[in-house]
């Protein structure tokens, strides 16, 4: 709240530097909206209490926390507004109106970033975590404990599990009580949350606990049992006092189709414009660093398995796919993939082109040939794709991107199994609102060279 405060505080200020560098308004005049900012205050306090902006669940997610900063925004104009009418401020100025607007809202917004990655630091850490139970000892609920222990960042701490204790100390967790003793457990432990896994629960007992809990105070999330489905595809149904999830499916066929070919074809044709000077220095570059070719050609797997030639600029030596089989007890990823981090075949002016991903641009060409898109997964080879099980393979449904899921989280320093996690999560939730956020994270990826190898 002190945070907002002061991002508010900042916002105005710029609205009203912003506002007398176009035109200086008099004294008398100044004053009247410096009085009329300071009665807007309550005004966006409310906005911020109406719109959940301090209720976490309410803010879990970037994207929803933005949509409050903007109502809670409004909120405080509008208040503002109607102060200035009921006290007949004739020359209230619109433009300030709009710069406030705009400036405090952008300050909040750059003040949530900075305090989330703060929380997100000190919750590494171990502190500002919130004590929690999970109840059920099945292999949901271990999963659920170990999602917490990867993720301290969430803030959770799991002070133990609740359930039948021979299949908890099989798993080799803390089990501190059964069922029956939740009572006597959450007052030992001060914890504040459960997470309920029901697999190993009988339904009456789901309710029983639910509602005793809430009654207490407790805060209760229930485990669907569904991995990697993206939440804006669920919706609550009641049947008959039960509740059921439906999961909306995704359509990539129609006009959703034809958006995403449109928007690929725009983007790759906008960024082959501006990069245009690019290639040329590139070019150059390369040939006098080491010679030889300009352009690194390689047989990919698209779209249903059909092979295409998929195209960058040369980063390696001429010979780099020879040496390789010399490198491969040095692969320092799992899986099918190959990745080092000091390849020695990687030259001088490739390590740059990499770094900046310069080296990508040529694939522009086959997103305007149809065979790859601006989003997707990443374009695999022949060898790799002979290694994937049947689910992986779900992932040649759709076209490979120049981008996606796997750069824009971590790049070459994700593991095999996070990259098929995030690549089958794309295919499995795709969107072209989803498209246009990868392509957004992509700038902040490529403008500080994180994980690029």
């Amino acid at each position: 709240m002190a945070a907002d405060s002061a991002a508010l505080l900042v916002g105005l200020a710029l609205a009203f530097a912003v506002r007398n560098s176009f035109d200086a308004a008099p004294d008398f005049v100044m004053r009247r909206h410096v009085l009329l900012a300071i009665g807007a205050v309550p005004g966006f306090a409310a906005g911020a209490a109406l719109t959940k902006l301090y209720l976490a669940r309410a803010n879990e997610r970037a994207s929803a926390e933005a949509r409050n900063i903007f109502r809670s925004v409004g909120v405080g104009v509008g208040w503002m507004v109607f102060l200035a009418f009921a006290l007949q401020m004739k020359d209230l100025s619109r433009l300030w109106v709009l710069l406030v607007a705009i400036c405090v809202a952008t300050s909040v917004q750059f003040e949530r970033r900075l305090a989330r990655s703060w929380f997100r630091r000190q919750r590494e850490l171990g502190a500002m975590q919130r004590r929690i139970l999970i109840v059920g000892t099945d292999a949901e609920a271990i999963r659920l404990l170990h999602m917490y222990q990867r993720n301290p960042q969430l803030g959770y701490r799991v002070v133990g599990l609740i359930g039948p204790d021979e299949i908890g100390q099989r798993a080799g967790v803390r089990v501190l009580g059964d069922v029956g003793d939740l009572d006597d457990v959450m007052a030992e432990t001060n914890a504040t949350g459960l997470v309920l896994s029901p697999g190993s629960l009988h339904p009456d007992d789901v309710n029983r606990i639910t509602r005793r809990a809430t009654d207490c105070g407790f805060h209760v999330a229930v485990s669907s049992g569904l991995n990697d489905i993206d939440v804006h595809r669920f919706r609550p149904q009641s049947v008959d006092g039960r509740t059921l999830m439906y999961i909306e499916p995704v359509i990539r066929g129609g006009w959703r189709a034809a958006s995403k070919r449109v928007f690929d074809v725009i983007v790759a044709s906008a960024i082959l414009v501006v990069s245009a000077p690019l290639w040329a220095a590139a070019a150059i570059a390369i040939k006098l660093d080491t010679g030889g070719p300009v352009f690194f050609r390689q047989e990919r797997v698209g779209r249903y398995g059909q092979g295409f030639t998929m195209t960058k600029f040369r980063t390696m030596v001429v010979d780099a796919d020879q040496r390789k089989h010399e490198l491969a007890e040095l692969n320092e990823s799992d899986g099918p993939l190959f990745k080092m981090a000091d390849d020695p075949r990687v030259t001088r002016v490739g390590s740059f082109l990499r770094k900046t991903s310069i080296d990508e641009l040529p694939q522009l060409l086959s997103v305007l040939r149809g065979e790859m898109s601006m989003v997707g997964p990443r374009p695999a080879l022949a060898s790799e794709v002979s290694e994937w099980d049947a689910e992986l393979r779900e992932r040649l449904r759709v076209l490979p991107g120049l981008t996606g899921m796997w750069q824009v989280s971590g790049r070459s320093g994700t593991t095999f199994a996070e990259y098929r996690r995030l690549d089958l999560y794309y295919v499995d939730n795709w969107s072209l609102l989803h498209d246009i956020r990868i392509c957004l994270r992509t700038v902040g990826v490529v403008l500080t060279g994180r994980g690029a190898l």
